[in-house]
């Protein structure tokens, strides 16, 4: 099989290369999907770089990237039906604590990582189901049904909040987005009741503003270091901040009397240690949105696989109107 792999960290220029392995056989409990689409999400680019807390050298010898992705199962190992040979599927988890990711032209993995794709999804679409969907889906669904509630969803221009716009308003709740001013016609386009400027010196009180005056029910945040003072202001009593990032203050000082005296619930998200039954209601979530067409998965560029350096580099740069993807196959 055909592969993008690093054994160092650094940039992904210089640390990328296209490798030829032999195409490995599934184990007991395991399936081998013939990959269409690899989906590079920032937690790649930053185990790549060498970013993420307390790793100082990569976990293994060689490393192929990239936890999400698409294509159809043609093997399977002892103990899975042979009935699911052909058959379309999305990943998860795909590089999560193992060597080798999906970014190949092949991956051997435990069956239940290979999710049925719908007929009527794109194998684009199922690459960017896995990390991205599934933390959207649990950040707005994480405490039960939202119908008739009011959500803030901080960043509602990136992927994630691009599609925890659309999954809240699918399920009834009122939706407050807010983003910078070059992504905001993007977070309108997906459904958002009202959109506020992230740079908003007075952001809360516009918050409030944009909610009736009242405060607003659950918090989706990307950025809780920058964000969390403005989140213990308009969230409600019993109100919960599903929380997926803090990249830009991964130290942040919590205000704790204004959270004390909410009862706030801080809820924070690593969509790779979610347990099976709330992966599995995400899982539900997503389909069934798509089904209803109310989900749209838009992918920003598609870059072959000798280009995947190029497409790190753009996860990067971010302010990108979608997902950005690696075609494996060509």
């Amino acid at each position: 099989m055909n592969c993008i792999q690093y054994s160092r960290f650094g940039p992904a220029a210089d640390v990328l290369t296209l490798a030829h392995m032999p195409t490995p056989d599934p184990n007991p409990g395991e399936v081998l999907v013939e990959l269409s689409y690899s989906g590079v999400n920032p937690s790649d680019v930053k185990a790549r770089g060498g970013t993420r807390p307390g790793v100082t050298k990569p976990p293994f010898d060689a490393i192929i990237p990239h936890s999400d992705g698409a294509g159809r199962i043609v093997a399977v190992g002892d103990g899975i039906s042979a009935e699911r040979i052909g058959q379309r599927v999305w990943i998860w988890n795909g590089q999560w604590q193992r060597p080798f990711g999906t970014c190949a032209t092949h991956i051997c993995l435990p069956a239940d990582q290979a999710v049925p794709l719908p007929n009527a999804v794109s194998d684009q679409t199922g690459a960017v189901l896995g990390i991205p969907g599934l933390t959207a889906a649990q950040a707005v669904f994480g405490s039960g049904d939202v119908k008739g509630k009011t959500l803030l969803i901080q960043g509602g221009a990136g992927t994630v909040g691009f599609l925890a716009v659309q999954l809240a308003k699918w399920g009834g709740a009122r939706v407050i987005a807010t983003a910078r001013e070059a992504g905001l016609d993007r977070a309108r386009e997906a459904g958002a009741d009202a959109v506020l400027n992230y740079a908003d010196p007075d952001l809360a009180d516009h918050i409030l503003a944009a909610n009736d005056g009242t405060p607003v029910d659950r918090i989706i945040e990307v950025e809780l270091g920058r964000n969390i003072d403005t989140d213990a202001h308009v969230i409600a009593p019993n109100g919960t901040i599903a929380v997926y990032g803090s990249a830009l203050d991964m130290t942040p000082k919590l205000p704790f009397g204004p959270l004390l005296f909410k009862a706030a619930t801080l809820d924070i998200l690593l969509i790779y240690l979610l347990p099976k039954a709330e992966r599995d209601a995400c899982i539900l979530h997503l389909h069934d949105a798509l089904a209803d067409g109310a989900l749209s998965c838009p992918v920003a560029h598609v870059f072959p696989l000798t280009e995947t350096a190029a497409a790190h580099e753009a996860v990067e740069r971010g302010g990108r109107d979608g997902a950005i993807l690696v075609e494996v196959q060509a």
